[in-house]
């Protein structure tokens, strides 16, 4: 690295060390993983019956209040991309509203979305209408007034705080229905429900402000706020590998995706965190579903945890070999570990130390979905250095697409990844956990993208439930697709799941 370069990253306030080291990321690329085979139902992934489910939410329900609990929520990604589709009608013909299917079902629909009121009121202002927009087919004012800064501004809004559900008392955004899921399983220690949303910078007061607004409705919440934090950007490079430099001749530095946030999480000292993304949400008379499982998710992990505390404070005793033969079977039959080759031929005491670090790591528990076509990720068995298998979960970039065996195995995955996880982050003494030393900094994403018109390729830190969270003890469990309901277009409100009826 040369002389100018190390002294625009110190002007950048950068550490040069990890700068450098992004720099070569994008040279050699991060390796794909060693993809096994996927995790299935009886082989990485729990079924639960319904007599486990009910013994599961019986438990949770018996400990929750002795528990120091929080729901974490990503909630800074902007809904601009919601809208694709409606910002690429404002350089096309009006015409093409009755001709292009999206179009037409969103114009058709439109006074079935939560928002059509405000839009509504947002047009009078100006002297139109929706209706008599619609009536003169006047569809790019309807837009503008939705997506732009004098209108509703909702495409520079962050998806947390756009109206989602129509009640007949009012209408809800993402943020709303958190709170109102929180209040049904997130109540722990002191009676408390304690949300945290990670937020962008320039909207963090908005969020404020509209969560001090819904918290009216609630009793003994606890809210806070995070930003993804600045020293987790990365640089961004030209198409050749070489630093991309802003107009203003700066260098550029970019957010490195929601893997940046295991440092957020990292912050929190809570017993239990539940993450779910802020758009995964439904209206109350859907929710039964979702609260019902959350619970079960917790109280296995309550459950598993329990046994697990256990069992390290028998391994810090000078236990028999019928007592480590039994924590063997524990780790292998209820935490799918699978042990490193040379497991056999250690020493008695050399077994005792494997265990201990195979058990004194953070723990979560993910919920998985049927698989039904969506991009992302999926519970996968990955062949790690040491011989020993892991449960991770895997995006589809993380492949290798010249692998048969591992395209075979994508081919074959039966499940899918909607974030809906439960994680213990603490140890059985109540020290939590150094979350970022089970971080895994071989995995990461390269990405193009571009700015001012110009190409660059971006770098992307291990995803918060991939690579961040590689070295954890993971438990992977079905639960239904009605669990699943995320808004990536905005088409995705007019679905049965999200009308409030």
């Amino acid at each position: 690295m040369n002389n100018q370069l190390t002294e625009e990253i110190k002007r950048a306030g950068k550490d040069v060390e990890v700068v450098e080291e992004q720099l070569g990321r994008f040279k050699k690329g991060f390796p794909y993983l060693n993809i096994d085979r996927p995790a299935v139902v009886g082989d990485g992934l729990l079924k639960l019956s319904e007599k486990s489910i009910d013994e599961f939410i019986l438990i949770f329900e018996n400990q929750s209040k002795k528990y120091n609990m929080i729901k974490f929520v990503p909630a800074s990604g902007a809904a601009s991309r919601m809208f694709k589709r409606l910002y690429a009608f404002l350089e096309e013909d009006e015409s093409m509203a009755e001709k292009d299917d999206f179009l037409k079902t969103f114009f058709t629909n439109i006074h079935k979305f939560a928002f059509s009121k405000a839009l509504d009121e947002k047009m009078q202002e100006s002297g139109n209408s929706l209706d008599s927009s619609l009536k003169n087919k006047e569809y790019h004012k309807i837009i503008k007034s939705l997506l732009l800064e004098d209108g509703l501004n909702y495409g520079n809004l962050p998806k947390g705080l756009l109206d989602f559900h129509d009640y007949k008392s009012g209408v809800k955004t993402p943020v709303g229905e958190h709170f109102t899921e929180g209040e049904n399983y997130a109540r722990g220690v002191e009676g408390k429900v304690r949300l945290h949303f990670t937020v962008s910078p320039e909207h963090q007061k908005l969020f404020e402000e509209h969560a001090a607004h819904v918290r009216k409705g609630f009793n003994d919440f606890e809210i806070t706020f995070s930003q993804q934090k600045p020293e987790t950007d990365t640089i961004a490079v030209n198409p050749d590998n070489t630093p991309f430099h802003n107009s203003d001749g700066s260098l550029l530095f970019r957010p490195a995706g929601h893997g940046a946030l295991i440092e957020n999480l990292n912050d929190l000292d809570h017993d239990i965190v539940f993450i779910k993304n802020i758009d995964n949400v439904v209206p109350d008379h859907l929710k039964l579903n979702t609260i019902h499982y959350k619970k079960a998710l917790a109280g296995l992990l309550m459950s598993v945890q329990s046994k697990l505390f256990g069992y390290l404070n028998q391994l810090e005793r000078n236990i028999n070999e019928l007592e480590l033969l039994e924590v063997e079977t524990f780790a292998k039959k209820e935490l799918f570990l699978v042990f490193k080759d040379d497991y056999d031929q250690l020493e008695f005491s050399e077994k005792v130390g494997y265990l201990q670090y195979l058990l004194h790591r953070p723990i979560r528990v993910c919920g998985m979905v049927e698989n039904t076509g969506e991009p992302g990720g999926g519970p996968f068995w990955v062949k790690e250095k040491d011989g020993s298998l892991s449960l991770q979960i895997a995006e589809t970039s993380q492949i290798d697409p010249d692998n048969p065996e591992a395209q075979k195995a994508l081919q074959n995955a039966t499940h899918f990844n909607p974030v809906d996880l439960v994680c213990g982050i603490k140890d059985m003494h109540g020290k939590k956990f150094d979350l970022i030393k089970y971080r895994d900094p071989e995995t990461g994403f390269i990405t193009s993208k571009s700015k001012d018109g110009k190409e660059l390729k971006a770098l992307e830190l291990p995803g918060l439930w991939n690579g961040a969270m590689s070295d954890w003890i993971t438990l992977f469990v079905e639960v239904p697709l009605s669990t699943f309901n995320p808004v990536k277009t905005v088409n995705d409100l007019l679905r049965e799941e999200h009308q409030a009826g």
